[in-house]
Formats: C-alpha cells, sequence, structure tokens
C-alpha cells in the first residue's frame, strides 16, 4: 500500500504558526493547485488543499514564506474526526507535509 502526495503550488496565506503543550511547531498552510485543464469558458481552475507541516520545517515555512510563496509538498493524507457542538461528526482531510521544498527566491516573487 502507498500514501504519497506531491504537489506544487502558491500559498493561498500566510503560514500560521502554533504549538502543541508540549513544545512543537507545528504550521497550518493552504495550496492553490492549478489543474491540468481548463473549463467549459476556458478559465483555469485550482485546488485548495490544506497541509500541515511539523517541527523545524514548520518553522521555517513560517519564517520564510508568505502569502504568493511557490512552494513543493511531499506528505501523505491524512483524515481525522471531531464531534461539533450539535454531535454531529465532522471529518478532516488534509496533507501531512514530510518535506517541504521553497521553489522561488524572494527576488524572483518580487517580480510577480
Amino acid at each position: 500500500m502507498m500514501n504519497r502526495v506531491v504537489l506544487i503550488g502558491r500559498l493561498t496565506r500566510d503560514p500560521e504558526l502554533l504549538y502543541t503543550k508540549q513544545g512543537i511547531a507545528y504550521a497550518k498552510i493552504r495550496v492553490a493547485v492549478n489543474r491540468g485543464f481548463r473549463n467549459s469558458q476556458g478559465e483555469k481552475q485550482a485546488d485548495f488543499i490544506d497541509c500541515t507541516i511539523w517541527r523545524k520545517p514548520a518553522e521555517n515555512v513560517a519564517l520564510y514564506c508568505k502569502r504568493g510563496a511557490l512552494i513543493g509538498i511531499t506528505g501523505r493524507i491524512h483524515t481525522n474526526h471531531y464531534e461539533n457542538e450539535q454531535g454531529k461528526r465532522i471529518y478532516r482531510t488534509e496533507v501531512a507535509a514530510e518535506n517541504v521544498t521553497f521553489l522561488e527566491h524572494k527576488k524572483e516573487r518580487a517580480s510577480h
């Protein structure tokens, strides 16, 4: 069996750096990944994928990446669940990032 994800896309917002009660850093990001086709009106479409990054890579992403940054992520699909106030079980699927690569320099991004 295999659970492997490879994404290349742009951050839709600045990373949110958080810490667990044990002091472990993690960052939550959302990546916009363009689809390989256009819709019936000829417009590009994208998927917006939530990702979580742990430990030192999370701190690096929070420090060096901002909204619009082009990044590459490898990781795995992770689904968890919780119960809301009404007692309904809510499922959430995201990518648990294992490696993050910065794909452009700040100077390149400034010219976009």
